[in-house]
């Protein structure tokens, strides 16, 4: 399809009557608006009410020549756009350069040929026109980036004040529970204490330390995950000995093992240090063990084992048992836990609790299914930027 030639508001500013009925006639004739002026503080003004797409404008006048005219447009802002072409008879060089230093766009030196004229305009009406649209496009785009970073904002303000108010509602639950939760607790117990040893006794008394032990944990984990999710800055990261942490939640976790008879082993480590909150980090590695020591059954055991990786350090826990693989892609989703993965019953939250401390000081956690047997849960933690140290002893 041909492109038709641009049409516009064309303004002519010319002393001489015959050069503004030929301008008139020829630009009348390709379907342009045409308003003439001889003299160029009339043109200034007309600009000013109504501004012209583009302007044709002789250097020679009286009262006030072209490049003063084009030099006044320039320094206003509504007009300073408008594309001025320059028609002459003076031809030199440097009444060219004085013209364009002056804010002309083009230049044509009289006596003009018709064709050439038109050509110009059209070429410059066309480059006006896109620079037009571009700005309309871009002043668009700022009133939507605008909008949409207000908007932004009054949602990000909204989730804050909703992530506050479900910390307090979360606190606030949690020290309501623990009140009656204490009463309760402490009822039982005393009922526990006033039966005769033996017997079904103390089958009891452990189905109640579980349970007792359970709610608690499950209170405390809670409050920990809120405080994760909505004050994650609270939890300021230190240097710490890997080693250390390792040692800690492997002696924490050793009595858990104990009572379901699974052998716990950590192979010895070199030093190695890393960054997070160490309560947190031996946490994540204890929720870690006892979720392998829960997959696993009697008489089985639960490695830990270590490699230096590049930047990170990554550890390696293996246990019996197996995890169905529809439940693989879910195992550290919070709302997963419900999921039944052994025949004891689920495994609580104690594996997406370890996964968010993780993530909160850069590390992460897997867990796959070995062969023949067994489940291996992988840990990588970044190492500490200052530490030029050897590190954990690889496998």
């Amino acid at each position: 399809m041909a492109d038709h030639h641009p049409t516009g508001n064309i303004m002519a500013v010319d002393d001489q009557p015959a050069n503004l009925r030929l301008l008139e006639q020829m630009l009348t004739s390709q379907g342009h608006r045409v308003r003439s002026f001889p003299r160029g503080r009339l043109a200034l003004t007309a600009a000013g009410q109504q501004p012209p797409d583009l302007i044709l404008l002789d250097i020679n006048m009286p009262e006030m020549d072209g490049m003063e005219v084009c030099r006044r447009l320039k320094t206003d802002a509504r007009l300073s756009r408008i594309p001025v072409i320059f028609l002459s008879a003076l031809n030199e060089t440097a009444d060219k350069v004085n013209a364009f230093r002056s804010g002309g766009a083009d230049y044509i030196t009289k006596p003009f040929q018709m064709e050439e004229v038109q050509a110009r305009v059209e070429t410059h009406l066309r480059v006006h026109h896109l620079e037009r649209d571009l700005r309309r496009h871009a002043e668009h785009l700022e009133e939507m980036v605008e909008t949409r970073t207000r908007e932004l904002a009054e949602a990000h303000s909204r989730l804050r004040i909703l992530d506050q108010a479900k910390s307090d509602f979360l606190t606030l639950i949690s020290h309501e529970f623990r009140t009656p939760l204490n009463g309760i607790l402490g009822i039982g117990q005393l009922l526990l204490d006033k039966m005769s040893p033996g017997g079904e006794s103390g089958t009891f008394r452990e189905m109640f330390r579980q349970s007792q032990e359970r709610i608690l944990a499950i209170l405390d984990d809670g409050m920990l995950l809120t405080q994760i999710e909505v004050e994650p800055e609270k939890f300021e990261p230190n240097r710490l000995s890997l080693g250390a942490v390792v040692t800690t939640a492997t002696r924490q976790t050793a009595a858990f093992a104990a009572l379901r008879r699974v052998s716990l082993e950590a192979e010895a480590a070199e030093e190695c240090f890393v960054r997070g909150a160490e309560a947190l980090l031996v946490k994540a590695l204890q929720s870690l063990f006892e979720t392998a020591v829960r997959l696993s059954g009697p008489g089985e055991i639960v490695r830990l084992s270590s490699a230096l990786i590049p930047e990170a350090v990554q550890l390696t826990i293996e246990g019996g048992g197996n995890i169905p693989s529809s439940a693989l892609p879910g195992f550290f989703r919070l709302f997963s836990v419900g999921e039944a993965l052994t025949c004891k019953g689920d495994l609580g939250i104690g594996a997406p609790v370890a996964s968010r401390i993780l993530s909160l000081f850069g590390g992460s956690v897997a867990v796959e299914n070995r062969e023949p047997a067994g489940v291996r849960m992988v840990v990588a933690l970044p190492r500490d930027a200052s530490d030029h140290s050897g590190c954990l002893s690889p496998n």
